[in-house]
């Protein structure tokens, strides 16, 4: 795990203590909480080419659309139904989560275990794209036997905080390349503050809830555990058969969400525990690299003593 990724876990952990531990602090940043969503995936379109995209996506349009389909509507359905069987306080939660875009920096995380990192780019576009509205339409569709489900505004939310910053990251990147480079290399710290503050202002808001219910904390460590396995076999069983290239690539395209706009959009909608679960994913979200890695060098011994 690079120094940046400890960092991030760091941050995590301080920032998610601070604001249940001092809600005070946090409570200037709850109003901000989607502005500094749109900050920080603004950050993190700059870094995506479209040019590489479009190749994608005349290459492998088959793959994308699988891919795509199996992320944003069969496994999130899958996981929902296991969670409600051995987990139901937190199957919501794990709804949102498995049927999120993938997140943004998955391609560097591809990259890491060996994966086809281009295809992965390609699902971190598309999924953006699609999310907004399919996400609200499977909590409408499995939810709302037991909740009050707000569609439209679900997906004003995610509308809003997704395609301005994509809208606005492209135009930056096409019409002012150098300021749009000067960005891109001050991006980690940025990232950093936005993720503190966004942090901050979501588990002040929920303060005395887990200051009373403290072993949610831990259930919630156990439930991102459990999601993270669920996504890392899914990939690897369902595209077993595929090369080692794209069996990584779809197992981090799962696995590998943008668990941080969760965070915001479940605190806008949803209780204490749908934003947690997000926020602890942080976790697996990273670990799980330990495990694709062993398995890719598993599978290259494996066929190149065939």
């Amino acid at each position: 795990m690079r120094r940046n990724d400890l960092l991030l876990l760091l941050v995590l952990a301080l920032s998610i203590s601070a604001g249940i531990l001092i809600p005070e602090w946090g409570r200037p940043f709850q109003p901000l909480l989607t502005g500094c969503m749109m900050g920080l995936l603004f950050l993190s379109f700059l870094s995506i080419e479209t040019a590489d995209v479009g190749r994608t996506l005349k290459r492998s349009v088959r793959s994308v659309v699988m891919l795509s389909v199996l992320k944003l509507l069969v496994v999130p359905v899958t996981v929902y139904f296991i969670f409600l069987a051995v987990l139901p306080s937190y199957a919501l939660a794990a709804l949102l989560l498995s049927g999120i875009s993938t997140g943004v920096v998955a391609p560097f995380i591809s990259n890491l275990v060996g994966g086809d990192s281009v295809l992965v780019l390609a699902l971190v576009v598309v999924t953006s794209l699609l999310a907004p509205f399919t996400l609200p339409a499977l909590v409408k569709v499995l939810a709302s036997r037991h909740m009050e489900v707000p569609l439209l505004p679900m997906i004003r939310l995610l509308v809003l905080v997704v395609f301005i910053p994509m809208l606005a990251a492209e135009a930056l990147r096409r019409f002012a390349p150098r300021p749009a480079s000067a960005v891109r290399q001050r991006t980690f710290p940025l990232s950093l503050a936005f993720f503190t503050a966004i942090n901050l202002g979501v588990f002040s808001r929920y303060a005395g809830y887990f200051r009373q219910e403290p072993g949610q904390l831990l259930l919630a460590v156990g439930a991102a555990l459990l999601l993270g396995g669920l996504f890392l076999l899914a990939g690897l069983l369902l595209y077993r058969h595929r090369s080692p290239e794209v069996q990584a690539a779809a197992a981090v395209s799962l696995a590998n969400m943008n668990n941080v706009l969760v965070i915001v959009f479940a605190s806008r909608f949803f209780g204490p525990l749908e934003p947690t679960l997000a926020a602890m994913y942080m976790f697996p979200f990273f670990g799980l690299i330990v495990p694709l890695r062993l398995h890719r060098r598993r599978r290259a011994l494996g066929e190149g003593s065939a």
